[in-house]
Parts: C-alpha cells; structure tokens; sequence
C-alpha cells in the first residue's frame, strides 16, 4: 500500500445551522487515510458520520480545523443512487454527461468509454439506453459506482452503499467494489452502520460518538481488543443482533 495521503483532518469542528440553532455536529476530530485504504466509519444514528464524509469533500463550509484532501475529484456514492440520477435521462446520457463536463467532446468516444464502464461494474450494453427508474435497487447502485469511477477518481466516499440492498446484493456490490479497487487501486472511506459488513470490508475502522472520535486503528485490533467504553456496547449490540 502507498504512503500517500488521501486525506488528512486534524481537530476538526463542525456545525449546522445558524443563530441560535447553530448546533456543533463533529468535536475535536483528528484522522487521517492512506492511498489504497478502506477505512470504515461507525457509529449510532446522529453520531457525525455522513458530516464527517461531507466535510472531507467540502460540502460543509461552518467549519474549524484542518481538512486537507490530496486527491482529485473525490466521489461520493449514497446509500439510493436514485436521488442522485436525473429520472429523466438514460444511462448513457448520464455518465456521458460527466465526460462531456470533463471536456470529451465526441460522442462516439463517450459511448465507447460509457460502455467499457459499465462492463466493469456488472452492466450490459441494454443498460445504456435504460432510465433510472427502469433499473432494479442493485442496478442503480452499480450505475452511480460507475459514475463515480468514470472521472478517473481514486478516492470514493462510498456512504451506506448497500444498507438498502438485500444480503445476496449487499455481497455482489461489495465484491464489485472490492475488485475494483484492487484494479485502480482506489481508496474507500466506507460509512456504515452494519460493524459486520465493516469487518468484512474495511482495513481500517474509525468510531463516533456524539461528534467524537473515540477510537480508531485496523479492525482486527479494534474488533477484538476494543478500548472505549462505548466501542465497547457497539460490538456487543452487534453481536447480540447477529445470533
């Protein structure tokens, strides 16, 4: 694995809103995340997570501290691509449209890359010409990681992908974003409620709690040998659901 940075975030403070209900979200964070890393976020409902991820792409502007991305063009993947895709468009036209934005200007050089990406994400030549709406929940998911991918990025905020999605999908999707990052040697920062499809997943995992950071490290280590209190009740909560 490289060395490089992708990100790095250093006492990090957050906040919503304004006047009087301007309420902080993150506290005092400090993380970082290696080139060719999938770090994994937890953490309940409320905790900062999503925040977190927006504040590394920029979407936050109320904040304080360090918040250095090293990368280009960083993409994010929501959890139901479908808001995120025009209901009015197909396939094609969607992802060209990015290329287009991006500067490709011949429409046959467009198809041709649409096509090869969506090879790559599981997709067949019908897809292309298919709407939104047309598609089933793990089709649209695969349309919005090609869309991600389409613009040369390396790092992908990928925010509960496939918590929406069946388990024989979940297991499909992430094989795919597996492979695919083993091929471009992506970096992944993966939010997820789901501490199982973390350990799965993820190298790295990073705890919240109410806007904090409480512990961080490779998830073996904090998988079996938890420090917080709180990592602590996470990991039993969900071990208790799993039996």
């Amino acid at each position: 694995m490289a060395e490089e940075l992708v990100f790095e975030v250093s006492s990090l403070n957050s906040w919503y809103g304004k006047g009087n209900k301007r309420k902080q979200v993150l506290k005092d964070v400090t993380l970082s995340m290696k080139q060719g890393e999938i770090l994994g976020i937890v953490g309940e409902s409320g905790c900062g997570k999503s925040t977190f991820a927006k504040c590394v792409l920029g979407l936050v502007k109320d904040i304080e501290g360090k918040c250095k991305v090293y990368v280009k063009r960083p993409q994010m993947v929501f959890q139901d691509p479908y808001g995120s895709l025009n209901p009015m468009k197909t396939v094609g036209w969607i992802l060209g449209e990015q290329l287009h934005a991006m500067g490709v200007r011949e429409a046959q050089e467009r198809k041709e890359r649409v096509m090869d990406m969506l090879r790559q994400v599981g997709l067949e030549e019908e897809h292309y010409h298919r709407r939104p709406a047309q598609l089933s929940g793990g089709q649209r998911q695969r349309v919005a990681i090609a869309g991600a991918l389409i613009q040369g990025s390396k790092f992908i905020v990928l925010d509960e992908p496939v918590s929406a999605l069946d388990v024989t999908l979940q297991a499909q999707i992430l094989r795919l974003l597996t492979d695919l990052q083993r091929k471009y040697d992506l970096s992944y920062l993966f939010i997820s409620h789901d501490l199982a499809v973390v350990y799965q997943f993820c190298d790295r995992v990073a705890v919240l709690y109410q806007g904090r950071l409480v512990e961080e490290g490779d998830v073996d280590t904090v998988y079996d040998h938890p420090k917080d209190d709180y990592t602590k009740k996470l990991l039993a909560a969900s071990m208790a659901l799993d039996e």
